[in-house]
C-alpha cells in the first residue's frame, strides 16, 4: 500500500493490520482521555490533534506509522505541553474499520455461501483480536445479489440478507473479549 504525499501515512497495528489516519478518531481518542484525567471539555483537544495530524503529514518520506508510534508521540506531546496526568489515560484503540461485504462475497465465489460466511466470521475474529471499537460493513445488498448470482433482487435474496445480518449479530454477541463495539451494516 502506498500513501500519497499530500495524504497521511497509514496507521499499522501489531497484528499488521493497516488503517487509514482520521482526525476524529484521534479527537475522540484524547477527549477520552482528558475526561478520564479530570479535564472535561479540555480545551487544548483540537490543537493537539491538530498538532498531530500535522507531524503526521509532515513524514511524507514513509507511508506507514506504527500505531504504537503515534500513540507514543501522542503521549509525547502531553507531556511536553504540561498535561502529564493525561498520558496514563491515553489508550487509543484502532480507528474505525469498514469492511466491504462485496469484496468478501468476491473472495468466496458466485454461490459459495459457505465460504462466504467463513470468510466474514475470520475478518470479524481479527478485528476483535485488534481491539477495533467501531466496524463499518458495507455493500450488504450487492454481495447478496453476488452471492446468489442474480442481478435483480428477489425473495431468495431478502433470505440469504437476513442469515447474514442475523449470523453478523450472533457472532458480536457471542464473541468472547469484546467490551464494546460500535458495528453498522449498510
Amino acid at each position: 500500500m502506498v500513501a500519497f504525499k499530500e495524504e497521511f501515512p497509514y496507521l499499522r497495528c501489531d497484528s499488521g493490520q493497516l488503517f487509514e489516519f482520521n482526525r476524529d478518531w484521534l479527537h475522540a481518542a484524547i477527549t477520552r482521555a482528558a475526561d478520564k484525567a479530570g479535564y472535561p471539555s479540555w480545551w487544548l483537544t483540537d490543537h493537539v490533534t491538530e498538532s498531530i495530524a500535522f507531524y503526521l503529514r509532515l513524514r511524507t518520506d514513509e507511508s506507514v506509522v506504527a500505531f504504537s508510534q503515534l500513540s507514543q508521540t501522542v503521549r509525547y506531546v502531553l507531556k511536553v505541553i504540561g498535561y502529564k496526568e493525561i498520558v496514563p489515560h491515553f489508550a487509543p484503540k484502532p480507528p474505525p474499520i469498514s469492511i466491504s461485504l462485496l469484496e468478501i462475497a468476491y473472495e468466496a465465489g458466485t454461490g459459495y455461501e459457505l465460504a462466504f460466511f467463513d470468510l466474514l466470521e475470520k475478518r470479524i475474529n481479527t478485528l476483535v483480536e485488534i481491539g477495533t471499537d467501531t466496524l463499518h460493513l458495507c455493500s450488504l445488498q450487492a454481495c447478496v445479489k453476488h452471492l446468489r448470482g442474480l442481478k435483480i433482487w428477489s425473495r431468495a435474496c431478502d433470505s440469504l440478507r437476513e442469515e447474514i445480518v442475523c449470523f453478523i449479530r450472533e457472532k458480536l454477541i457471542t464473541t468472547d473479549g469484546l467490551d464494546r463495539l460500535d458495528c453498522s451494516l449498510r
